[in-house]
């Protein structure tokens, strides 16, 4: 009889039809009869309830954090099911229509009137029925589908006397604190852990509600006894076999664990001042590193790996936070600097190679391949960049925060030669690519496939370049030609010379501006500002960037490029320069040890040495100091970057990052953009291909240029590299302007693109001299 009222209610509330009884009516229907065991003291250990056979699920077929299906698969089923007096079924229904009538309370599609209704009957079966201890009683079910639902159900009662009656469910705070605080020595709390988090879910996810405040009186009872278990739950022996399984009972706590952790670092953006419980993670991350470092499962190390991930880039789950919110909150800085010190402590320590990724490759399904499938499962793609984008962003907040560069040298150079050696062997070359002859490679080798990570990963080495290169400046007014080579040297052994990972990525791209652009125009904002400081650096670091693309053109070691007349002392000077790039990462100076790893295959750029010297770089130093005077007018209008980095990010950064306008692009302007900028493109591609290639050589294909030998006689260099970068930087700049003419562009790139134009200048009034006068050795 039982069940057919609640069908019947069920259809009612799934069509939106008003429920015409009293309340006290629907109250007792829903009301849960729940049998203790009779032999125990009380507690909700074993429930009778009886179930159908096989509905008790087998407890290794599911995830501790996926335990059961959603309540809304529920409630597609129990609709069209036709059931019997079973208890466990009856209960299922009512747990089903707890969780529906919330949803539907607190939805603003429902009627004003039907929310009422609803909001007067929960309020009812919280304040006369027992339906909170009866849920807490579910909660330690063996029925995981029992449950799982009454977690669900539990999570929603809280959050709904939360937000309606501004009170917290006093049985539930009881039961929480009482589950906590006897961990370890009882050690049933991932359904706990899992309720206080999705109640924390709810609340962010509801913009209607004063979040601060509702945040605060949910957390702060807990907030000593959370603190507390934090540093039970995370020092245990994690070698033990309780945690070699992800189905274990210990291994779901932990999972449980890390996702509260993360829905407690998301409400942290809400609170003015942070509860112990949300600093902790920050201040006692040395745990977390431990677990990673430590024989649990994979899975387990994952997760927290993840975690740490979402913890340096201001991240948790699905919505991102910027960075400059977060460290404007309380305490935020002194923790990033915390967790930052903590990470590249271990770091340094060998603990990148205590970490295991050769886990099998994911498919569709399973982790096991299908027969007769080749695939060759390597490392953990996933995993390999959370790791590396947990370095590179810890050594940045390190380097914001160091006055001195010696210790930014130091750490720098032991943390990145760890890095280095962790890529590569975790990193396998397929058959079909070449070798990797160049550390700056390795960052667009490792983030390529996550757009993202490769940005927030590009721009925290070019920060942390900046940061590095304005310290040595300061140290000493006049820095001498060996310095400079030295510093040139350490900034490719090392793999972080902006110049060389900015042309790594173009490559791998093909030189399309499109693709820039469509970083640009999607709703990350991280390329643009990487972009941004990465143009005004390479209008002032001209030469250099120069000097890069000579050695990429050389590096295949096929062409021979001709020098133009130097005299003895410039020669010398130009060999010296060039020999110390082309040899960075294995041959370092006796003055200047660099503690890197070397091999005898991981030369820099390889070359043919011959009597021609490249001389790209001085012919540009020359170039722009001897310009006309507008550029030289140009030029000085800009603000050194060294002294004022702040305020020109305010002037120029900060016009693009601060005017982005909040405009999801749908599909159909997306296609007008692509059209508007391929249209253009491809009027643009045969006339690089012709200054690419001034001089065509008969027998030479053009799609292979770099590896054509030419004769040493009666010949210019090709600038390959170098014409084909500036033409797709030119390329990006023309479609921004014709984008912003059809206001098809989604916010206003000015600044951007007068950081463009300085860059075309530059380029041209140095490109053009260099083309039109060939230069012959003797």
């Amino acid at each position: 009889m039982k069940m057919s009222l609640l069908q019947q209610m069920y259809k009612d509330v799934l069509a939106g039809i008003p429920l015409a009884k009293e309340n006290r009516y629907y109250a007792s229907i829903l009301t849960l009869c729940i049998e203790q065991s009779p032999e125990g003291d009380g507690s909700c250990d074993r429930m009778h309830l009886p179930s159908t056979e096989g509905a008790i699920r087998s407890h290794q077929d599911t995830m501790s954090d996926a335990v059961g299906p959603t309540a809304d698969d529920v409630s597609r089923d129990l609709a069209n099911m036709n059931f019997s007096s079973c208890p466990r079924e009856v209960t299922l229904l009512q747990l089903t229509l707890i969780k529906m009538l919330v949803d539907k309370a607190e939805s603003q599609e429902t009627e004003f009137s039907t929310r009422q209704k609803y909001c007067e009957i929960l309020a009812l079966l919280l304040k006369e029925t027992k339906v909170s201890s009866n849920l807490i009683c579910l909660l330690s079910s063996c029925d995981q589908l029992l449950s799982h639902m009454a977690s669900k159900s539990l999570s929603s009662l809280v959050y709904f006397q939360l937000k309606e009656e501004n009170a917290l469910n006093v049985t539930w705070l009881s039961h929480s604190l009482k589950t906590l605080l006897e961990f370890p020595m009882h050690t049933q709390v991932a359904e706990c852990l899992w309720t206080l988090t999705a109640v924390i879910k709810d609340i962010l996810k509801d913009e209607t509600l004063p979040q601060t405040d509702i945040l605060k009186k949910l957390l702060s009872p807990l907030d000593d006894v959370l603190e507390g278990f934090y540093n039970s739950i995370l020092l245990h022996h994690f070698d033990s076999h309780l945690y070699t399984s992800p189905y274990s009972e210990a291994a779901n706590n932990l999972i449980s664990f890390t996702d509260l952790l993360e829905a407690l670092l998301a409400a942290r953006i809400e609170l003015e001042l942070p509860l112990k419980c949300q600093r902790v993670l920050f201040l006692k991350v040395s745990y977390v590193l431990n677990i990673i470092s430590s024989s649990t499962h994979y899975f387990i190390k994952k997760k927290f790996i993840m975690l740490l991930k979402k913890c340096v880039l201001c991240k948790s789950g699905e919505d991102t936070v910027s960075g400059s919110q977060f460290l404007q909150k309380p305490y935020f800085y002194e923790d990033m600097l915390a967790l930052s010190n903590a990470v590249l402590q271990v770091v340094n320590l060998t603990w990148l190679d205590q970490i295991p990724l050769g886990e099998k490759a994911s498919y569709f399904g399973s982790s096991e391949a299908l027969p007769g499938d080749n695939t060759q499962s390597g490392s953990d793609q996933t995993v390999l960049r959370a790791i590396s984008l947990v370095v590179l962003k810890t050594l940045e907040f390190k380097f914001q925060n160091t006055a001195t560069e010696a210790e930014i040298k130091e750490v720098f150079q032991s943390s990145m030669s760890q890095l280095l050696t962790f890529w590569r062997s975790h990193m396998k070359c397929s058959p079909q690519s070449h070798p990797v002859v160049h550390h700056c490679e390795w960052l667009s080798l490792i983030f390529i496939e996550q757009d993202d990570d490769m940005w927030e990963a590009a721009k925290a080495l070019l920060l942390s370049y900046l940061k590095f290169d304005r310290l040595r400046r300061d140290a000493s007014d006049n820095l001498t030609q060996k310095e400079e080579e030295s510093w040139n040297f350490l900034t490719h052994a090392s793999g972080y010379n902006p110049h060389c990972i900015f042309l790594f990525f173009l490559d791998k791209i093909a030189f399309d501006s499109t693709v820039l652009l469509d970083f640009l125009i999607s709703s990350e904002t991280c390329f643009l500002e990487y972009l941004v400081r990465y143009l005004k650096l390479l209008r002032e670091d001209w030469h250099q960037f120069v000097n890069v693309c000579n050695y990429f053109d050389t590096k295949h070691g096929t062409c021979q490029p001709v020098s133009s007349i130097k005299s003895p002392h410039q020669e010398k000077q130009s060999c010296m320069s060039d020999v110390n790039l082309q040899n960075a990462p294995c041959e370092p100076e006796p003055q200047t040890p660099i503690p890197l790893t070397s091999s005898h295959n991981c030369l820099v750029f390889t070359t043919e040495q011959g009597n021609n010297e490249v001389a790209e770089s001085n012919q540009s130093k020359s170039l722009l100091c001897n310009d006309s005077t507008s550029l030289l007018g140009s030029l000085q209008s800009l603000v050194n970057y060294d002294s004022s980095e702040d305020s020109e990010l305010e002037s120029v950064g900060r016009e693009c990052l601060v005017n982005i306008k909040q405009m999801p692009l749908n599909n159909e302007h997306e296609t007008v953009i692509r059209e508007t900028v391929c249209s253009y493109t491809d009027d643009k591609h045969n006339k690089l291909k012709s200054q690419v290639l001034p001089l065509k050589q008969k027998g030479c294909n053009t799609s292979s240029s770099l590896a054509c030998t030419v004769p040493s006689d009666n010949i210019v260099p090709l600038k390959i590299m170098l014409l084909k970068s500036t033409k797709c930087l030119e390329e990006l700049q023309n479609a921004i302007s014709r984008l912003q003419r059809r206001n098809l562009f989604p916010y206003n790139p000015s600044a951007l693109l007068r950081l463009l134009s300085h860059v075309e200048k530059i380029s041209k009034s140095i490109n053009s001299p260099s083309v039109k006068d060939p230069v012959v050795s003797n």
